[in-house]
């Protein structure tokens, strides 16, 4: 990777993030219909998760291209916690002050954007020593590296996560079982359970990278890894679909669009975790090929929102899905970024 494209992949989620602040805004900023208060806040917060994005990017780029130093090992995760540790106050904000459904809704899913930046942080956390998987790939043993996290650091990176999605799926059935109370309470408890399948995917990257960094990751960890990502995507993609079908003649069901956008970003999630898995002491002649992976999801979500929009001009419960899809298409593209990325550092060309 020379210099040139390093900072083009730096600068797609930045861009994608500005995206996500300046659409945000502007959905917030240019009426004061209650969908606005939802998709505007929800979009910006977006916009986060674009942010601990590029701390993970720019933490393997410098490896890559050997500029990397003390105040980057430090300063990127910092950073994509801090991105998190805001978001999720932000969203407890909202939704403790809301004095209307629109505004709790809104609370509750930016929190749960919050946690879905916490893990991608983690993920920026446990790529600060990339530079040891490629080394590590092309082995025979199981020698822990010099310089490889210790144990208790592999499980403490592993267990943030692991503590954040459970946080996810419980907040969602909290929500969810509250259904019968208020319509908002069914729109935020399925988007949270469509958030925690994200965090849930991000286990399975966290713990990918940091086990191949310490040397321990075993062949069957090839296949279990990629098969949680997907399972989770199809999870969020199946439970969208079963809404939609199910309460197509409500506001309700357009929330199934939103979880639709939610699988697809778990797909987009996959493709990190297929190419490391993939590459891992074999050859995959189609390393180079799984970046499309993000691209397509990505262009799926875009796709699926000039639907939405077009069903929008009828019926005003579908503005809400129509632009939450398009800042989740912001984000697959930004995922694009960061497994192309993984593919020129674990390349072996």
């Amino acid at each position: 990777m020379n210099y040139g494209i390093s900072i083009l992949f730096r600068a797609i989620p930045l861009l994608m993030a500005v995206f996500c602040f300046g659409y945000g805004a502007f959905i917030y900023d240019y009426g004061d219909a209650g969908g606005r208060v939802v998709a505007g806040p929800v979009i910006f917060s977006l916009g986060m998760i674009c942010i601990a994005l590029f701390c993970t990017a720019a933490t393997i780029i410098r490896q890559i291209i050997h500029t990397y130093n003390q105040a980057a090992k430090y300063g990127l995760p910092i950073l994509g916690y801090l991105a998190a540790i805001v978001t999720i106050i932000g969203g407890i904000c909202v939704f403790s002050n809301a004095d209307g459904t629109s505004a709790f809704v809104a609370g509750h899913v930016i929190t749960g954007v919050g946690f879905i930046t916490g893990c991608v942080a983690t993920a920026a956390t446990s790529s600060t020593r990339f530079s040891l998987i490629p080394g590590n790939s092309r082995g025979t043993g199981n020698e822990v590296p010099e310089g490889a996290f210790t144990l208790g650091q592999e499980r403490a990176l592993e267990i943030i996560v692991i503590l954040i999605s459970l946080i996810a799926w419980i907040w969602a059935f909290v929500l969810l079982a509250n259904s019968h109370v208020h319509p908002a309470y069914f729109v935020a408890g399925h988007v949270m359970a469509g958030l925690a399948c994200i965090c849930t995917s991000l286990i399975a990257l966290v713990a990918t990278i940091a086990r191949q960094i310490r040397n321990v990751y075993s062949e069957k960890e090839r296949s279990q890894w990629p098969k949680l990502v997907l399972l989770m995507g199809s999870i969020s993609f199946i439970w969208g679909f079963f809404i939609i079908l199910a309460d197509s003649g409500s506001a309700n069901g357009t929330t199934g669009y939103i979880m639709l956008g939610l699988g697809l970003v778990c797909y987009s999630i996959s493709s990190k975790v297929i190419l490391l898995a993939k590459i891992w002491r074999h050859e995959f002649k189609l390393a180079n090929r799984i970046p499309l992976i993000p691209v397509f999801t990505a262009l799926a979500c875009l796709f699926l929102a000039a639907f939405v929009f077009e069903l929008a001009t009828v019926n005003a419960d579908y503005f809400i899905p129509a632009r939450v899809l398009s800042g989740l298409g912001a984000i697959c593209f930004t995922l694009f970024s960061i497994v192309s990325i993984l593919e020129s550092g674990t390349s072996s060309k």
